[in-house]
């Protein structure tokens, strides 16, 4: 059904549940409405379980504060707590609004709506100290459990100058140490039973094997795993929080920084919403640039994936021939680029530089070199008897658990779901480019490798579509807040230039409203939720991340599983630390 065809949510939610919404236009063209905070449980749970073409995918779930606005929302609220649904029948995102006054900054938890609230709220709660009635286990996620108030609020200083000095005196080491003491009672554990005691395990905090800091508590019967609580936070940088004092187009490095893997493909989410908020249309060739460089990336944070994922389970080789090969597509990236990780090359409106001479020639030859390797790592992991063995029926999920948990990316299409947002909602051009979307059945480790490595193939289709078909014409917006401004318009009068100067120091000033740009990033569905009150500055960044909702199923795919399958349920997960901490 489309979107068209498909009852308005909001007409719906007033007739059958008796709840008086308010409808709000937003520059995404997302349906949107305000909810009494009372009436949140129950609209919530008709929209994902009654309506006709459900919302059956929690997609997000944040906060803004909002006691600072130069232009306040339309509620006056305090405290806005934000859930995006989705809905794949409808193919659409539904946004739902309630509003929190400052003297009761709490709602009713929906974990028994989604298992994907779970930590959705707890992070709300550790960020901005809104409390959810009903949940399971309230406490801080991302911050040390010794911080003092909540880092996304307004009044929290925002760097480190402002905060004092830092000091760490025996005392205070001694304090932190013991917070880190893990306790099963809190968690709802047993230490043993009738039969026999439990052992609980610390793997972690440590990065090898993990891909990035991160702990986790292992409750094990002898060898299986009873239970497995994940304990992330270790990387948490303040992403968001940045987002909120650098500039619009300041900003874009710091993307390249969250799925540090991913490099370009950052920049792309974060920009999709940018343009939707300035009502910006990149031109063709600078589209096709963006998604040439996009599949790179896919290319090289799969290979990186592949080869480590082999050696978690006890290959050796393939992580060196992988990572060779990595460097052959980063040497295209830094001939385009002038960087290999980070490049931070998109700008608002299109990208910094046009391509260089001799661009085509070297991706040219990549794209006869790749299809060979592809075939040898078929060879050497795909068929291996240990590689199956330790895959193969391990850390399995269905489709409906995949979306309850909030699962998208090749994981999701590991379950038999063809759902690839560059396919159903397509940006940046996908709709022009001839592509399959790869699935497999089962949704065990061994058909997400699958999936991913039949993507690098198709990655390579849409590469070359882009080499044989790339457009003329510009690669940036002449729009006027495109960043940065077109030069050949700074030399007219002295207005033109001033324009120019302010446009580059200060920052295009953004109209105000608040916009959704989601894509299929590496590693599932990336999305920035970018709200504007006329400033230079974002009022709120929120970095909606693929590797959150999948390490919060880890403890579903463990139980019953042996230790080693932890290794390889993790590898296979295809996560990144950064992407989750942010």
């Amino acid at each position: 059904m489309t979107r068209t065809e498909a009852a308005n949510p909001v007409d719906v939610v007033r007739e059958r549940c008796g709840v008086e919404v308010a409808a709000e236009p937003a520059r995404d063209g997302i349906r949107a409405f305000w909810c009494p905070r009372e009436s949140i449980p129950k609209v919530l749970a008709y929209l994902k379980d009654e309506i006709d073409s459900p919302y059956r995918m929690l997609y997000d779930l944040t906060a803004i504060d909002d006691r600072m606005r130069v232009q306040p929302n339309t509620h006056s609220s305090a405290f806005t707590v934000v859930y995006h649904l989705f809905s794949f029948e409808r193919n659409e995102y539904l946004r739902i609004k309630t509003a929190l006054p400052p003297d009761a900054l709490s709602v009713d938890s929906i974990a028994n709506l989604w298992p994907a609230a779970n930590w959705y709220e707890r992070e709300v709660w550790d960020m901005f100290g809104i409390r959810f009635s009903g949940h399971p286990h309230l406490q801080r996620i991302l911050m040390p459990r010794s911080w003092v108030g909540h880092p996304l609020c307004k009044d929290h200083p925002a760097r480190a100058t402002e905060m004092g000095r830092f000091q760490l005196p025996k005392e205070k080491t001694d304090a932190e140490q013991e917070m880190l003491r893990f306790r099963p009672e809190e968690w709802g554990m047993r230490r043993s039973t009738e039969d026999s005691d439990f052992i609980f395990l610390n793997v972690g905090p440590q990065h090898p094997g993990t891909h990035g800091v991160l702990r986790i508590v292992l409750q094990l019967d002898g060898e299986e795993i009873v239970d497995a609580v994940p304990e992330i936070g270790f990387h948490h940088r303040g992403a968001e929080k940045m987002g909120e004092r650098q500039s619009w187009h300041t900003y874009i490095p710091y993307t390249d920084r969250v799925d540090y893997l991913g490099g370009v493909m950052n920049n792309l989410a974060y920009l999709t919403a940018v343009e939707k908020l300035a009502g910006i249309t990149v031109p063709p060739r600078g589209q096709v640039i963006r998604v040439m460089l996009a599949e790179l990336f896919r290319i090289i944070s799969h290979l990186v994936w592949y080869g480590t994922f082999a050696q978690d389970v006890g290959q050796m080789s393939p992580v060196f021939y992988t990572f060779n090969d990595r460097e052959r597509a980063f040497a295209i990236i830094e001939a385009i680029c002038g960087a290999r990780m980070h490049p931070n090359w998109f700008r608002i409106g299109g990208v910094a530089a046009d391509l260089p001479q001799g661009w085509d020639g070297l991706v040219r030859d990549f794209i006869r070199y790749f299809p060979p390797r592809l075939i040898e790592y078929d060879r050497e992991v795909l068929r291996n008897r240990i590689f199956k063995m330790r895959t193969k029926g391990i850390g399995a999920f269905t489709k409906d658990e995949a979306i309850e948990w909030g699962v998208t990316g090749p994981a999701l299409r590991a379950t038999g779901f063809e759902w690839d947002f560059r396919k159903k909602q397509p940006y940046s051009g996908y709709e022009q480019f001839e592509f399959d979307i790869p699935t497999a059945k089962t949704g065990d480790c061994y058909d997400r490798v699958l999936v991913r490595v039949e993507e690098m193939r198709q990655s390579l289709r849409i590469i070359e579509q882009c080499v044989n078909h790339m457009p003329d014409g510009p690669y940036q917006s002449g729009h006027p807040l495109a960043s940065p401004p077109i030069k050949d318009r700074t030399m007219h009068d002295i207005e033109t230039l001033i324009t120019h100067f302010l446009s580059v120091s200060w920052g295009p000033v953004m109209p105000a409203g608040e916009a959704l740009g989601a894509i299929e990033a590496t590693k599932g569905n990336n999305g920035y939720y970018l709200v504007s009150d006329g400033s230079t500055v974002s009022y709120r960044t929120r970095i909606r991340t693929p590797s959150f909702p999948h390490m919060q199923m880890l403890p579903l795919l463990c139980r019953g599983r042996m230790v080693p399958d932890l290794l390889a349920i993790l590898g296979a997960m295809d996560f990144v630390l950064a992407d989750i901490d942010r």
